[in-house]
Protein backbone atom coordinates (compact mmCIF):
# COMPACT_ATOMS: atom_id res chain seq x y z
CA UNK A 1 0.00 0.00 0.00
CA UNK A 2 1.18 3.29 -1.05
CA UNK A 3 0.65 5.56 2.37
CA UNK A 4 0.74 9.20 2.66
CA UNK A 5 1.46 11.44 5.88
CA UNK A 6 -0.14 14.37 6.91
CA UNK A 7 1.95 17.15 8.29
CA UNK A 8 0.26 21.22 9.73
CA UNK A 9 2.81 23.87 10.72
CA UNK A 10 1.52 26.44 12.30
CA UNK A 11 -2.77 27.53 12.85
CA UNK A 12 -3.58 28.26 9.03
CA UNK A 13 -1.77 24.35 8.26
CA UNK A 14 -4.03 22.88 11.60
CA UNK A 15 -7.08 23.97 10.03
CA UNK A 16 -6.64 22.94 6.45
CA UNK A 17 -5.74 19.63 7.76
CA UNK A 18 -8.40 19.28 10.02
CA UNK A 19 -11.00 20.27 7.39
CA UNK A 20 -8.79 17.90 4.98
CA UNK A 21 -9.07 15.11 7.57
CA UNK A 22 -13.33 16.06 7.77
CA UNK A 23 -13.60 15.28 4.06
CA UNK A 24 -11.26 12.10 4.17
CA UNK A 25 -13.17 10.33 7.16
CA UNK A 26 -16.35 11.15 5.32
CA UNK A 27 -15.43 9.90 2.00
CA UNK A 28 -14.16 7.00 3.66
CA UNK A 29 -17.31 6.20 5.66
CA UNK A 30 -15.05 6.74 9.05
CA UNK A 31 -16.84 8.35 12.21
CA UNK A 32 -15.62 10.89 14.25
CA UNK A 33 -15.14 8.09 16.67
CA UNK A 34 -12.74 6.12 14.15
CA UNK A 35 -14.91 3.44 13.39
CA UNK A 36 -15.39 1.97 10.00
CA UNK A 37 -19.56 2.27 9.38
CA UNK A 38 -19.10 2.63 5.68
CA UNK A 39 -21.67 0.24 3.30
CA UNK A 40 -19.15 -0.50 0.69
CA UNK A 41 -16.08 -2.57 0.99
CA UNK A 42 -14.49 0.08 -1.67
CA UNK A 43 -14.60 2.83 1.03
CA UNK A 44 -12.42 0.30 3.47
CA UNK A 45 -9.96 -1.98 0.61
CA UNK A 46 -7.35 1.24 0.60
CA UNK A 47 -7.98 2.88 3.82
CA UNK A 48 -4.36 2.50 5.09
CA UNK A 49 -3.01 5.08 2.59
CA UNK A 50 -4.33 7.71 5.07
CA UNK A 51 -5.31 5.68 8.12
CA UNK A 52 -3.52 3.17 10.59
CA UNK A 53 -6.17 0.54 12.48
CA UNK A 54 -5.04 -0.50 15.85
CA UNK A 55 -5.81 -4.30 17.30
CA UNK A 56 -9.47 -2.93 18.77
CA UNK A 57 -10.30 -2.21 14.97
CA UNK A 58 -10.05 1.49 15.38
CA UNK A 59 -8.96 3.41 12.19
CA UNK A 60 -6.21 6.56 13.30
CA UNK A 61 -5.12 8.60 10.55
CA UNK A 62 -1.51 8.88 9.66
CA UNK A 63 -1.52 13.16 10.53
CA UNK A 64 1.07 15.16 12.99
CA UNK A 65 -0.14 18.24 13.97
CA UNK A 66 3.06 20.96 14.97
CA UNK A 67 2.56 24.57 16.24
CA UNK A 68 4.83 26.97 18.17
CA UNK A 69 1.89 27.49 20.31
CA UNK A 70 -0.76 25.35 21.94
CA UNK A 71 -3.91 27.32 20.90
CA UNK A 72 -4.94 25.98 17.54
CA UNK A 73 -3.85 22.26 18.18
CA UNK A 74 -6.12 22.21 21.44
CA UNK A 75 -8.89 24.25 18.93
CA UNK A 76 -8.45 21.13 16.87
CA UNK A 77 -8.41 19.06 19.56
CA UNK A 78 -11.60 19.78 20.79
CA UNK A 79 -13.52 19.93 17.47
CA UNK A 80 -15.77 17.43 16.29
CA UNK A 81 -13.57 15.32 14.75
CA UNK A 82 -10.70 15.89 17.37
CA UNK A 83 -11.19 12.65 18.94
CA UNK A 84 -10.03 10.77 15.47
CA UNK A 85 -6.47 11.68 16.36
CA UNK A 86 -3.45 10.82 18.01
CA UNK A 87 -2.22 12.73 21.65
CA UNK A 88 0.74 11.78 21.05
CA UNK A 89 0.80 13.69 16.93
CA UNK A 90 0.14 17.07 18.50
CA UNK A 91 3.80 18.86 18.74
CA UNK A 92 3.68 22.04 20.15
CA UNK A 93 5.83 24.72 21.90
CA UNK A 94 5.11 27.52 24.54
CA UNK A 95 6.19 30.94 22.93
CA UNK A 96 5.14 30.97 19.98
CA UNK A 97 6.79 32.59 15.99
CA UNK A 98 5.75 36.03 16.40
CA UNK A 99 5.32 36.22 12.73
CA UNK A 100 8.86 35.52 12.49
CA UNK A 101 10.65 33.48 10.03
CA UNK A 102 13.70 33.61 11.86
CA UNK A 103 11.92 32.36 15.41
CA UNK A 104 10.05 29.28 13.89
CA UNK A 105 12.98 28.30 11.56
CA UNK A 106 15.78 28.57 13.95
CA UNK A 107 15.22 29.31 17.69
CA UNK A 108 11.64 28.52 18.80
CA UNK A 109 11.61 26.34 16.14
CA UNK A 110 14.87 24.37 16.25
CA UNK A 111 13.39 23.27 20.24
CA UNK A 112 10.44 21.25 19.19
CA UNK A 113 11.95 19.88 16.12
CA UNK A 114 13.05 16.57 17.25
CA UNK A 115 9.96 15.86 18.97
CA UNK A 116 7.80 16.60 15.43
CA UNK A 117 10.67 14.28 13.16
CA UNK A 118 10.22 11.39 16.17
CA UNK A 119 6.27 11.83 15.79
CA UNK A 120 6.89 10.97 12.08
CA UNK A 121 9.39 8.65 12.17
CA UNK A 122 6.72 6.60 14.09
CA UNK A 123 4.26 6.83 11.60
CA UNK A 124 6.87 6.09 9.16
CA UNK A 125 7.70 2.73 10.46
CA UNK A 126 3.98 1.91 10.21
CA UNK A 127 3.71 2.31 6.75
CA UNK A 128 4.52 -1.04 4.45
CA UNK A 129 5.36 1.47 1.15
CA UNK A 130 5.56 5.22 2.13
CA UNK A 131 4.74 7.56 -0.82
CA UNK A 132 5.33 10.39 0.24
CA UNK A 133 4.33 13.91 2.48
CA UNK A 134 1.56 16.48 2.22
CA UNK A 135 2.36 19.80 4.24
CA UNK A 136 -0.56 22.23 5.01
CA UNK A 137 1.24 25.63 5.94
CA UNK A 138 0.72 29.76 5.20
CA UNK A 139 4.25 31.46 4.20
CA UNK A 140 2.59 34.81 5.67
CA UNK A 141 3.06 33.98 9.50
CA UNK A 142 5.80 32.82 11.41
CA UNK A 143 5.53 29.12 11.88
CA UNK A 144 3.75 27.92 8.91
CA UNK A 145 6.29 29.20 6.66
CA UNK A 146 9.57 29.51 9.10
CA UNK A 147 8.99 25.94 10.84
CA UNK A 148 7.08 24.70 7.88
CA UNK A 149 10.28 25.03 5.71
CA UNK A 150 13.09 23.43 8.22
CA UNK A 151 10.24 20.34 8.46
CA UNK A 152 10.91 20.24 4.63
CA UNK A 153 14.78 20.47 4.89
CA UNK A 154 14.53 17.67 7.44
CA UNK A 155 12.08 15.40 5.35
CA UNK A 156 14.05 16.09 2.38
CA UNK A 157 17.29 15.12 4.20
CA UNK A 158 16.02 11.78 6.11
CA UNK A 159 13.84 10.78 3.16
CA UNK A 160 15.26 11.36 0.21
CA UNK A 161 13.57 9.15 -2.55
CA UNK A 162 9.84 10.08 -1.25
CA UNK A 163 7.70 12.74 -2.31
CA UNK A 164 6.96 15.99 -0.34
CA UNK A 165 4.11 18.24 -1.88
CA UNK A 166 2.73 21.03 0.00
CA UNK A 167 -0.47 22.69 0.15
CA UNK A 168 1.07 26.70 0.80
CA UNK A 169 -0.83 29.57 1.39
CA UNK A 170 0.49 32.52 0.25
CA UNK A 171 -0.61 36.28 0.91
CA UNK A 172 -3.31 37.91 -0.90
CA UNK A 173 -2.84 41.07 -3.52
CA UNK A 174 -4.63 43.42 -1.52
CA UNK A 175 -5.39 42.61 2.34
CA UNK A 176 -2.44 41.72 4.28
CA UNK A 177 -2.27 39.90 7.46
CA UNK A 178 0.64 40.59 8.61
CA UNK A 179 3.23 43.77 7.53
CA UNK A 180 6.27 42.14 7.54
CA UNK A 181 4.69 38.96 4.76
CA UNK A 182 6.81 40.17 1.94
CA UNK A 183 10.30 39.06 4.14
CA UNK A 184 8.43 35.83 5.44
CA UNK A 185 7.21 34.63 2.16
CA UNK A 186 10.60 35.15 -0.24
CA UNK A 187 12.30 33.74 2.73
CA UNK A 188 9.95 30.48 2.57
CA UNK A 189 10.17 30.39 -1.39
CA UNK A 190 13.79 30.36 -1.14
CA UNK A 191 13.66 26.99 0.87
CA UNK A 192 10.50 25.47 -1.05
CA UNK A 193 12.67 25.66 -4.90
CA UNK A 194 15.31 23.48 -3.15
CA UNK A 195 13.69 21.12 -0.60
CA UNK A 196 9.87 20.38 -1.77
CA UNK A 197 8.73 18.47 -4.81
CA UNK A 198 5.58 19.92 -5.63
CA UNK A 199 3.68 23.36 -4.28
CA UNK A 200 0.07 24.18 -4.51
CA UNK A 201 -0.23 27.61 -4.35
CA UNK A 202 -3.44 28.75 -2.53
CA UNK A 203 -4.45 32.24 -2.01
CA UNK A 204 -7.30 33.47 0.74
CA UNK A 205 -8.29 36.42 -1.72
CA UNK A 206 -9.14 34.15 -4.99
CA UNK A 207 -10.93 31.39 -2.38
CA UNK A 208 -12.71 34.47 -1.20
CA UNK A 209 -13.94 35.53 -4.37
CA UNK A 210 -14.74 32.31 -5.36
CA UNK A 211 -17.02 31.69 -2.62
CA UNK A 212 -18.68 35.01 -2.97
CA UNK A 213 -18.95 34.83 -6.87
CA UNK A 214 -19.48 31.48 -7.95
CA UNK A 215 -20.80 29.87 -4.86
CA UNK A 216 -22.66 32.97 -3.66
CA UNK A 217 -22.03 32.67 0.06
CA UNK A 218 -23.06 36.23 1.21
CA UNK A 219 -20.27 36.08 4.56
CA UNK A 220 -17.83 33.36 3.35
CA UNK A 221 -15.88 32.08 6.70
CA UNK A 222 -12.60 30.32 7.23
CA UNK A 223 -14.56 27.03 7.19
CA UNK A 224 -15.99 27.75 3.59
CA UNK A 225 -12.35 28.39 2.29
CA UNK A 226 -11.07 25.34 4.08
CA UNK A 227 -13.70 23.11 2.74
CA UNK A 228 -12.71 24.45 -0.72
CA UNK A 229 -9.20 23.28 -0.32
CA UNK A 230 -9.75 20.01 1.52
CA UNK A 231 -11.90 18.94 -1.89
CA UNK A 232 -8.93 19.78 -4.02
CA UNK A 233 -6.51 17.68 -1.34
CA UNK A 234 -8.77 14.72 -1.67
CA UNK A 235 -8.47 14.75 -5.25
CA UNK A 236 -4.83 14.80 -5.70
CA UNK A 237 -5.28 11.64 -3.64
CA UNK A 238 -8.42 9.86 -5.00
CA UNK A 239 -6.20 7.46 -7.51
CA UNK A 240 -4.84 5.67 -4.05
CA UNK A 241 -7.50 5.43 -2.25
CA UNK A 242 -9.76 4.29 -4.73
CA UNK A 243 -9.80 1.96 -7.77
CA UNK A 244 -10.11 3.94 -11.33
CA UNK A 245 -9.57 3.26 -14.87
CA UNK A 246 -6.40 5.41 -15.08
CA UNK A 247 -4.37 5.84 -11.76
CA UNK A 248 -2.49 9.00 -10.87
CA UNK A 249 -0.22 9.19 -7.77
CA UNK A 250 1.94 11.67 -6.15
CA UNK A 251 5.25 10.68 -8.44
CA UNK A 252 3.20 9.99 -11.72
CA UNK A 253 2.05 13.53 -11.07
CA UNK A 254 5.06 15.45 -10.57
CA UNK A 255 7.02 13.30 -13.95
CA UNK A 256 4.26 14.87 -16.05
CA UNK A 257 3.94 18.04 -14.45
CA UNK A 258 7.44 19.37 -14.08
CA UNK A 259 9.51 20.03 -17.31
CA UNK A 260 12.32 21.79 -15.35
CA UNK A 261 12.89 21.65 -11.77
CA UNK A 262 12.60 24.59 -10.40
CA UNK A 263 8.73 25.04 -11.73
CA UNK A 264 6.82 23.18 -9.21
CA UNK A 265 4.83 25.67 -8.00
CA UNK A 266 1.19 24.89 -9.36
CA UNK A 267 -2.17 26.48 -9.74
CA UNK A 268 -5.24 24.48 -8.76
CA UNK A 269 -8.96 24.18 -9.41
CA UNK A 270 -11.84 22.00 -8.79
CA UNK A 271 -15.38 21.12 -10.68
CA UNK A 272 -18.19 21.38 -10.39
CA UNK A 273 -18.76 24.63 -8.17
CA UNK A 274 -22.23 25.65 -8.56
CA UNK A 275 -24.19 28.04 -6.08
CA UNK A 276 -26.78 26.53 -3.35
CA UNK A 277 -30.03 25.74 -5.01
CA UNK A 278 -29.15 25.96 -8.76
CA UNK A 279 -27.85 22.14 -8.89
CA UNK A 280 -31.28 21.27 -10.51
CA UNK A 281 -31.02 23.99 -13.55
CA UNK A 282 -27.41 22.90 -14.41
CA UNK A 283 -26.79 19.72 -16.87
CA UNK A 284 -23.58 17.91 -15.18
CA UNK A 285 -21.63 16.26 -18.04
CA UNK A 286 -18.01 15.85 -18.72
CA UNK A 287 -18.09 18.63 -20.93
CA UNK A 288 -19.35 21.33 -18.25
CA UNK A 289 -16.83 19.80 -15.78
CA UNK A 290 -13.69 19.87 -18.04
CA UNK A 291 -14.77 23.77 -19.01
CA UNK A 292 -15.04 24.54 -15.62
CA UNK A 293 -11.55 23.16 -14.17
CA UNK A 294 -9.89 24.96 -16.98
CA UNK A 295 -11.95 28.79 -16.13
CA UNK A 296 -9.75 30.89 -15.04
CA UNK A 297 -12.44 32.25 -12.02
CA UNK A 298 -11.80 28.77 -10.43
CA UNK A 299 -8.65 29.28 -9.66
CA UNK A 300 -7.47 29.09 -6.03
CA UNK A 301 -4.91 31.66 -6.43
CA UNK A 302 -4.42 35.34 -7.57
CA UNK A 303 -3.03 34.98 -11.26
CA UNK A 304 -4.90 34.76 -14.04
CA UNK A 305 -3.78 31.48 -16.46
CA UNK A 306 -5.18 33.49 -19.69
CA UNK A 307 -1.95 36.16 -19.14
CA UNK A 308 0.69 33.13 -18.88
CA UNK A 309 0.90 29.60 -21.08
CA UNK A 310 0.51 26.41 -19.63
CA UNK A 311 3.43 24.52 -19.27
CA UNK A 312 1.55 21.56 -18.51
CA UNK A 313 -1.56 20.61 -16.84
CA UNK A 314 -3.42 17.42 -15.04
CA UNK A 315 -6.94 16.89 -15.06
CA UNK A 316 -7.91 14.36 -12.09
CA UNK A 317 -11.51 12.92 -12.66
CA UNK A 318 -14.09 11.19 -10.34
CA UNK A 319 -16.82 9.12 -10.78
CA UNK A 320 -18.20 6.75 -13.62
CA UNK A 321 -16.59 8.24 -16.98
CA UNK A 322 -15.64 7.08 -19.92
CA UNK A 323 -11.84 7.62 -20.43
CA UNK A 324 -12.86 8.01 -24.55
CA UNK A 325 -14.86 11.09 -23.39
CA UNK A 326 -12.44 12.32 -21.03
CA UNK A 327 -9.58 12.09 -24.20
CA UNK A 328 -12.00 13.80 -26.60
CA UNK A 329 -12.62 16.87 -23.93
CA UNK A 330 -9.09 17.56 -23.27
CA UNK A 331 -8.64 17.35 -27.18
CA UNK A 332 -11.32 19.97 -27.47
CA UNK A 333 -10.07 22.44 -24.74
CA UNK A 334 -6.62 22.36 -25.76
CA UNK A 335 -8.07 23.20 -29.70
CA UNK A 336 -9.94 25.97 -28.68
CA UNK A 337 -7.27 27.40 -26.32
CA UNK A 338 -4.75 26.67 -28.52
CA UNK A 339 -2.55 30.37 -27.45
CA UNK A 340 -2.88 29.01 -23.91
CA UNK A 341 -0.34 26.16 -24.16
CA UNK A 342 3.30 25.93 -25.11
CA UNK A 343 3.78 24.34 -28.55
CA UNK A 344 7.24 22.47 -27.68
CA UNK A 345 5.55 20.42 -25.21
CA UNK A 346 2.95 18.57 -27.67
CA UNK A 347 0.98 16.20 -25.35
CA UNK A 348 1.15 18.76 -21.79
CA UNK A 349 -2.42 17.07 -20.34
CA UNK A 350 -2.29 14.07 -18.64
CA UNK A 351 -5.69 12.68 -17.30
CA UNK A 352 -6.24 10.20 -14.50
CA UNK A 353 -10.29 8.74 -13.78
CA UNK A 354 -11.47 7.22 -10.69
CA UNK A 355 -13.90 5.48 -10.51
CA UNK A 356 -15.49 6.80 -6.66
CA UNK A 357 -16.94 10.33 -6.67
CA UNK A 358 -16.74 12.58 -3.71
CA UNK A 359 -19.74 12.05 -1.06
CA UNK A 360 -23.06 14.07 -3.01
CA UNK A 361 -21.66 13.99 -6.18
CA UNK A 362 -21.77 12.20 -9.11
CA UNK A 363 -18.48 13.04 -11.00
CA UNK A 364 -16.14 15.88 -10.35
CA UNK A 365 -12.51 16.70 -11.45
CA UNK A 366 -9.57 18.10 -9.78
CA UNK A 367 -7.10 20.42 -12.03
CA UNK A 368 -3.25 21.46 -11.90
CA UNK A 369 -1.97 23.29 -13.75
CA UNK A 370 1.90 24.81 -14.07
CA UNK A 371 1.31 28.22 -15.49
CA UNK A 372 3.69 30.71 -16.62
CA UNK A 373 1.43 33.44 -15.06
CA UNK A 374 2.23 32.06 -11.24
CA UNK A 375 5.08 34.12 -11.98
CA UNK A 376 2.43 37.64 -10.99
CA UNK A 377 2.54 36.15 -7.39
CA UNK A 378 6.28 36.24 -6.91
CA UNK A 379 6.60 39.58 -9.41
CA UNK A 380 3.72 41.28 -6.22
CA UNK A 381 6.08 39.38 -3.34
CA UNK A 382 9.16 40.62 -4.64
CA UNK A 383 8.57 44.32 -5.52
CA UNK A 384 7.44 44.38 -1.66
CA UNK A 385 9.78 43.04 -0.48
CA UNK A 386 12.32 44.85 -2.51
CA UNK A 387 11.04 48.32 -1.05
CA UNK A 388 11.27 47.18 2.58
CA UNK A 389 14.62 45.78 2.06
CA UNK A 390 16.63 49.06 0.62
CA UNK A 391 15.66 50.63 3.89
CA UNK A 392 16.34 47.70 5.84
CA UNK A 393 13.29 47.95 7.62
CA UNK A 394 11.85 45.43 10.42
CA UNK A 395 15.22 43.64 9.99
CA UNK A 396 16.55 43.34 13.25
CA UNK A 397 13.75 41.12 14.15
CA UNK A 398 15.41 38.74 12.27
CA UNK A 399 18.74 39.52 12.93
CA UNK A 400 18.09 39.12 16.30
CA UNK A 401 17.23 35.29 16.06
CA UNK A 402 20.38 35.12 14.14
CA UNK A 403 20.10 35.45 10.80
CA UNK A 404 22.85 37.08 8.30
CA UNK A 405 21.83 39.94 6.35
CA UNK A 406 22.82 37.40 3.28
CA UNK A 407 20.59 35.04 3.80
CA UNK A 408 17.47 37.88 2.64
CA UNK A 409 19.81 38.79 -0.57
CA UNK A 410 20.05 35.12 -1.36
CA UNK A 411 16.50 34.13 -1.17
CA UNK A 412 15.78 38.23 -2.95
CA UNK A 413 18.02 36.79 -5.83
CA UNK A 414 16.03 33.43 -6.02
CA UNK A 415 13.35 34.87 -6.21
CA UNK A 416 13.99 36.99 -8.87
CA UNK A 417 16.15 34.05 -10.97
CA UNK A 418 12.54 32.18 -10.50
CA UNK A 419 10.59 35.40 -12.16
CA UNK A 420 12.94 35.21 -15.08
CA UNK A 421 12.81 31.45 -15.39
CA UNK A 422 9.17 31.33 -16.27
CA UNK A 423 8.97 34.74 -18.26
CA UNK A 424 11.84 32.78 -20.36
CA UNK A 425 9.43 29.69 -20.89
CA UNK A 426 6.51 31.90 -21.90
CA UNK A 427 8.48 33.83 -24.46
CA UNK A 428 10.52 30.80 -25.62
CA UNK A 429 8.04 30.34 -28.72
CA UNK A 430 7.68 33.87 -29.95
CA UNK A 431 11.28 33.92 -30.22
CA UNK A 432 11.53 30.42 -31.92
CA UNK A 433 9.16 31.99 -34.33
CA UNK A 434 10.96 35.31 -34.39
CA UNK A 435 14.34 33.14 -35.41
CA UNK A 436 12.74 30.68 -37.92
CA UNK A 437 11.22 34.49 -39.62
CA UNK A 438 15.25 35.69 -39.65
CA UNK A 439 16.64 32.99 -40.99
CA UNK A 440 14.20 32.40 -44.03
CA UNK A 441 14.70 35.87 -44.75
CA UNK A 442 18.90 35.53 -44.49
CA UNK A 443 18.54 33.19 -47.09
CA UNK A 444 16.22 34.85 -49.59
CA UNK A 445 19.18 37.54 -49.03
CA UNK A 446 21.77 35.97 -49.39
CA UNK A 447 20.88 33.03 -52.06
CA UNK A 448 21.07 35.53 -55.48
CA UNK A 449 24.80 36.67 -53.76
CA UNK A 450 26.09 32.91 -54.08
CA UNK A 451 24.84 32.51 -57.32
CA UNK A 452 26.41 35.75 -58.45
CA UNK A 453 29.59 34.91 -57.93
CA UNK A 454 29.46 31.23 -59.20
CA UNK A 455 28.55 33.10 -62.72
CA UNK A 456 31.65 35.54 -61.98
CA UNK A 457 34.69 33.47 -60.74
CA UNK A 458 35.03 30.89 -64.71
CA UNK A 459 35.46 34.74 -66.48
CA UNK A 460 38.30 35.32 -64.49
CA UNK A 461 39.71 32.27 -64.62
CA UNK A 462 39.21 32.48 -68.13
CA UNK A 463 40.80 36.10 -68.57
CA UNK A 464 44.21 34.65 -66.27
CA UNK A 465 44.31 32.03 -69.06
Amino acid sequence: MREIISISAGQCGSQLQAAHWGTIANEHGVTPQGRFEGNDDVLCERLNVYFTETQSGRWVPKSIFCDLEPGSLQAVQSSTIGELFKPDNFIYGQNGAGNNWAKGHYTEGSLIIESAMDAIRREAEGCDSLQGFQLTHSLGGGTGSGFGTLLLAKLAEEYQDRMTMTFSVFPSPRVSDTVVEPYNTTLSVNQLLEWADQVMVIDNEALYDICSKTLRLRTPTYTDLNHLVSAVMSGCTASLRFPGQLNADLRKLAVNLIPFPRLHFFMIGFAPLVARGTHQYSALNVAELTNQAFDAKNMMCAADPRSGRYLTAAAIYRGQIPTQLIDQEILNVRQKHKELFVEWIPHNITSSVCNVPPKGLNMSATFIGNNTAIQQMFKRVYDQFSLMIKKRAFLHWYIDQGMDYLEFTEAEGNMMDLIVEYAQYEQQQEQESGEVGEEEHYEEEYQPQEEEIMDEQPVEEIEQE
